[in-house]
C-alpha cells in the first residue's frame, strides 16, 4: 500500500519567487535599457498604427459589447475606443503584433517581448485616469518603460535556455507570464498576491503552436499575444481580490507544469534578471518578416540589384541555396501551397522570392493580390535551405546572437552569383548606429498613416526626447494618439 500524498502546502516554487523579487526589488540603472525601451515603445506603437489599415485586424478590436464605454478606461491608440484594462490589453496587444513587424528575441525559445506592451500600457493608462479622477498623482511614462524592461527581461531570460516550442507550446506563454508579473507591480500587488498571480498564469491552459505551423498556419498567431497579455491583466486583477494561488504549480508531482507540459524537465537559467534583454533586443526595421529570415531578405534585396547588373532575370535562375541556422529551417522552411498572409510571412522561400522579383518586401506583399503572381511560386520551388552548423552555434552564442543567412544563386547557363552573406540584421545591437535612424523614420511613416501633421509633430516631440517622455503622465501621452 502506497504512502498517502502529503497535503502540507509547500513553499512557492523558486522560479516564481525569483520573478517576484526581481519586479519588486530590482532597480534598473541602465541608461541604455531605458533608451532602448523608448525606441521599442515608439516602434511597437507605430507597428500597431500600421495594422489599423487591415480590416482583418480591426474587426477584432473594440469592446466586447458594441457601444460600451468605460469611465476612466484605457484608450486605444489610433482609435476612439476607451475600454476596461483587460479588453484594452487585447486591443493594443493585437494591433501591435498583427503585422509581425516589431521587436524579437531569439534563443532556445523565440518571441516578441514588446507584446507585453498591450497589458502594460492598458493598465498604466487606466490606473492613471482612475488616479486623476480620485485626486491622486498619475503614473508616469518612466514606469511604463521600467515595466517594459522588466517584461523583456522575464520573457527573454526564460527563453534563453527553455524551449517551449519543442514541447508544442507557443511562446505567448511567456508573454502571459511576464505581463502578469509587471502588471501586478503596476497594480501594487503584495508579495503574496504577486506570487499567486504568477502561479495562476502557469496553471492556466497554455496555447498550442498549431496556428503557427503547416498545415494549420493562420491568423491566430497575430492575436495570440493580445490574448496572452490580456489574460495576464485579468489574472493580476483576480489575484488583487485576495484569490489564492498554487505555490508548487511548477514542481508538483503528476499535476504540475513540469510533469504535465514540460516532459518532466525543470526550467534552466543562463543569467539572473537585470536589463540584458532590452539592451540586446532585435528590432525589425526594414522588413515585416519572421525574424529568422531578416538577413535572408537583406541578401535577396542585393540579389535583385545584381540580377539587373548581370543582365539576368528571375526566370534565368535555376536554383537558390540558403545556408542558414537550424531554427530557421524548423520554423519557416516551407514547401507547398500558402493559404493566407500568416502562412506567407512564415515561409522563407516566399520572403526571399518577393524581394528578388520586386525589390521590396512590405506587409501588403503577403496579401492575395500579390501572392497570386505565378512568378512567386515558380521561384519558391527553386529555393532550398541547408543548415550551417556554425551559423546555428553563433545563433545560440550569447556574445554573438547572430541570425545568419547566406544566399547563392545558380543560373540555367551554369553561371553563379557570388554567395551573399549577412550575419546580423539591421535591427541587431551590433548595427544600432545604422538602425535607429531608420527605426525613427519608420515611426514617422506610421504616424502619417493615422494623424494630421500637427498631431504627428506633438507625438514626435515628446517621443524622441528621453527626459520629456519619462516625465510625462501616461494618460497624457496616450491622449496624443487619440483620433
Amino acid at each position: 500500500m502506497s504512502a498517502p500524498i502529503s497535503n502540507v502546502r509547500p513553499k512557492p516554487d523558486k522560479v516564481i519567487t525569483d520573478i517576484v523579487d526581481y519586479v519588486q526589488k530590482y532597480k534598473i540603472k541602465s541608461a541604455l535599457a531605458y533608451e532602448t525601451a523608448r525606441n521599442c515603445l515608439i516602434d511597437t506603437l507605430g507597428c500597431g498604427l500600421e495594422a489599423l489599415q487591415y480590416p482583418a485586424c480591426t474587426k477584432l478590436m473594440g469592446p466586447i459589447v458594441q457601444g460600451t464605454v468605460v469611465p476612466n478606461g484605457a484608450k486605444i491608440p489610433g482609435t476612439q475606443f476607451q475600454l476596461d484594462p483587460v479588453q484594452a490589453a487585447f486591443n493594443i496587444g493585437t494591433m501591435i503584433r498583427w503585422l509581425d513587424f516589431n521587436d524579437t528575441w531569439l534563443a532556445a525559445e523565440w518571441g516578441h517581448p514588446s507584446d507585453n506592451l498591450g497589458g502594460i500600457l492598458a493598465t498604466a493608462d487606466w490606473l492613471s485616469r482612475t488616479y486623476i479622477a480620485q485626486g491622486k498623482k498619475p503614473l508616469l511614462m518612466k514606469q511604463v518603460l521600467e515595466a517594459m524592461i522588466m517584461a523583456h527581461e522575464i520573457q527573454g531570460c526564460m527563453a534563453l535556455e527553455n524551449s517551449f516550442n519543442r514541447v508544442g507550446l507557443d511562446h505567448v506563454l511567456l508573454v502571459k507570464l511576464a505581463s502578469t508579473a509587471v502588471v501586478g507591480k503596476l497594480l501594487n500587488l503584495s508579495r503574496e498576491e504577486l506570487i499567486n498571480a504568477i502561479s495562476l498564469a502557469f496553471v492556466d491552459g497554455q496555447a498550442l503552436r498549431t496556428y503557427r505551423h503547416a498545415p494549420n498556419t493562420g491568423s491566430r498567431k497575430s492575436w495570440a499575444a493580445g490574448d496572452a497579455t490580456s489574460r495576464a491583466v485579468r489574472l493580476a486583477l483576480i489575484a488583487k481580490t485576495g484569490e489564492m494561488g498554487y505555490p508548487s504549480v511548477l514542481s508538483a508531482k503528476t499535476w504540475g507544469f513540469y510533469d504535465v507540459l514540460f516532459k518532466g524537465n525543470t526550467f534552466k537559467f543562463q543569467r539572473p534578471y537585470g536589463s540584458y534583454v532590452m539592451e540586446n533586443v532585435l528590432f525589425k526595421i526594414s522588413f515585416p518578416a519572421e525574424f529568422h529570415s531578416q538577413t535572408a531578405v537583406e541578401c535577396a534585396m542585393q540579389i535583385h540589384k545584381q540580377l539587373a547588373k548581370a543582365g539576368k532575370t528571375p526566370e534565368d535562375i535555376k536554383k537558390i541555396t540558403i545556408r542558414t541556422h537550424e531554427a530557421c529551417i524548423r520554423i519557416i522552411d516551407k514547401k507547398g501551397p500558402l493559404n493566407n498572409p500568416a502562412d506567407r510571412d512564415h515561409c522563407i522561400q516566399y520572403m526571399v522570392a518577393v524581394p528578388i522579383l520586386f525589390g521590396r518586401l512590405t506587409a501588403a506583399d503577403y496579401e492575395d493580390a500579390i501572392a497570386q503572381d505565378p512568378r512567386i511560386d515558380r521561384l519558391r520551388e527553386k529555393i532550398v535551405c541547408i543548415e550551417d552548423k556554425n551559423f546555428t552555434a553563433d545563433y545560440h552564442d550569447p556574445e554573438k546572437r547572430s541570425i545568419a543567412n547566406a544566399l547563392t544563386v545558380e543560373f540555367t547557363d551554369g553561371k553563379k552569383l557570388k554567395e551573399i552573406v549577412c550575419e546580423y540584421p539591421i535591427g541587431h545591437k551590433r548595427r544600432r548606429k545604422e538602425g535607429i535612424p531608420i527605426l525613427i523614420e519608420k515611426f514617422r511613416t506610421n504616424l502619417t498613416r493615422q494623424f494630421p501633421s500637427k498631431q504627428q509633430e506633438a507625438i514626435l516631440a515628446v517621443s524622441l526626447d528621453q527626459k520629456a517622455l519619462e516625465a510625462m503622465p501616461v494618460h497624457e501621452y496616450v491622449d496624443l494618439y487619440v483620433i
